[in-house]
């Protein structure tokens, strides 16, 4: 008897910690130890009403079905949460169904988007690109000399990252470097001059929406359709982010050989001109998913100016902003009041509405190529800029799937969740005057509104 009793109790503790290991694992309690933070969408499982298809089917008529939602029911159930006086006197709502033709609105005017911004960027850029394009980051023969070529590569690196760092492929500059010495040597070179060619992004590299102090205080790098590490080298935002990005190659160039002579200046690589070695960037639709679940301000700005090259239309602020504007025109959706100085949501002088926020998340369930834009939302206490939101609402955690916008005094919250009866509902929450000294309490009311419309029966 005393021997199957140390035999079982070894095997009680074991499923003890496995049951244990589950639960927190589905609480998201891990996700810091196991993933470093944000175990991203794919370690998610859908809720069967989140689970988005790459081709959603045509609709039948279903029995089973709870039926469409009530929009007037759900703006009831989240009322009281939105009356909520630190979210202030502005505060905006729009529901609906992944089908409904109506949408229930209250205070249906423009608001300040912040991040929110983001979801019109990134449908844009789904809608007018095709989602498997890659961006090359080019060297090319110019004379005596080299240049750099940007492409648009928002996620290029100085150095490849380790494995399994993230869920977005990096080109780099050190392989570029690698592929450029070997080419070259091919042809008997070992000294350059070497340029570096950013002309495919024009305008202000900063919006005259952005505060002034946004580029000077280090929160956002200058546009550029060429940079490394967006940028960024030891905490510090280039002013230049072109010209660090070329004295980086010139430095990774010597290290494999090849002498590169002088300075690196800014050049225009001609047309034809031979090309030596690229690399090339994650598909359109990593990009997208990454700027998305993470909010990269600095990929946004990059995307925007890429969808106003595909539209034909300048690859500047304004030109991006027409861009985006078009699309949406374009599948149909509200665009009334609407301002865009950004692809970020950083400029406090665009205006979005909710209906036009939950008409963007509808018709990206509508086509294939623009679906994935929903599946792109952190996920309710588990992915991206809502890991550490939902924390105390249980009952919501990982049923809802929502892009944040955050700025002192605006909230935003639009996405995509299901009743408590499995019905589908997009929302789209917005307030631009909340009270700034209050922010994780007006986020907290816009978590619990979307915990409500999870916990509701809203047919």
């Amino acid at each position: 008897m005393g021997r199957v009793t140390a035999l079982l109790i070894p095997l009680v503790v074991a499923g003890l910690v496995v049951a244990l290991g589950v639960t927190l694992w589905g609480r998201g309690d891990l996700n810091r130890f196991i993933c470093d933070g944000d175990c991203g969408s794919s370690a998610v499982v859908d809720p069967e009403g989140l689970k988005i298809l790459a081709a959603p089917p045509v609709p039948t008529p279903d029995t089973a079905s709870p039926g469409p939602i009530d929009p007037a029911k759900v703006a009831a159930v989240v009322r009281g949460e939105l009356g909520d006086s630190v979210l202030g006197p502005r505060v905006g709502l729009a529901v609906t169904g992944p089908t409904a033709a109506d949408v229930a609105t209250e205070a249906d005017r423009a608001y300040v988007p912040a991040s929110t911004t983001k979801l019109l960027t990134g449908f844009a850029a789904l809608a007018t690109i095709d989602p498997d394009t890659r961006f090359a980051t080019s060297v090319v023969r110019s004379g005596d000399g080299i240049v750099l070529v940007g492409g648009g590569d928002p996620y290029l690196a100085t150095k490849p990252p380790r494995k399994g760092a993230d869920r977005v492929y990096r080109a780099d500059l050190t392989t570029l470097a690698k592929r450029t010495a070997a080419a070259l040597k091919e042809t008997g070179t070992t000294a350059v001059t070497l340029g570096y060619d950013a002309s495919l992004f024009t305008g202000p590299d900063a919006s005259p929406g952005w505060e002034p102090s946004y580029v000077t205080a280090n929160i956002v790098t200058p546009v550029s359709a060429l940079w490394a590490d967006q940028g960024v080298t030891r905490g510090i935002r280039d002013r230049e982010p072109a010209a660090g990005a070329a004295r980086t190659f010139a430095e990774l160039l010597s290290k494999q050989g090849i002498d590169v002579s002088g300075t690196p200046k800014a050049a225009v690589a001609g047309a034809g001109s031979e090309l030596v070695a690229r690399v090339r960037s994650a598909t359109l639709a990593q990009i997208v998913e990454t700027l998305v679940r993470v909010s990269d301000n600095e990929a946004a700005e990059v995307v925007l100016r890429l969808v106003a090259v595909a539209a034909g239309q300048p690859a500047d602020f304004e030109g991006g902003a027409a861009a985006v504007r078009a699309s949406l025109e374009s599948a149909g959706i509200s665009t009334t009041g609407l301002v865009l100085q950004d692809g970020s949501g950083l400029s406090r002088r665009n205006r979005i509405t909710p209906v036009t926020l939950v008409e963007v998340l509808r018709q990206a369930l509508a086509a294939p190529r623009t679906s994935e834009l929903v599946a792109d939302l952190p996920v309710s206490g588990f992915t991206g800029t809502l890991v550490d939101r939902f924390a105390q609402l249980t009952a919501a955690r990982g049923t809802v799937r929502a892009k944040t916008g955050t700025l002192s005094g605006v909230h935003s919250l639009a996405g995509y969740g299901t009743d408590a009866d499995g019905r589908p509902v997009l929302f789209a929450l917005m307030a631009d005057r909340s009270d700034k000294d209050q922010p994780l309490q007006a986020q907290a009311a816009l978590d619990r509104a979307a915990a409500a419309i999870a916990g509701c029966s809203c047919g």
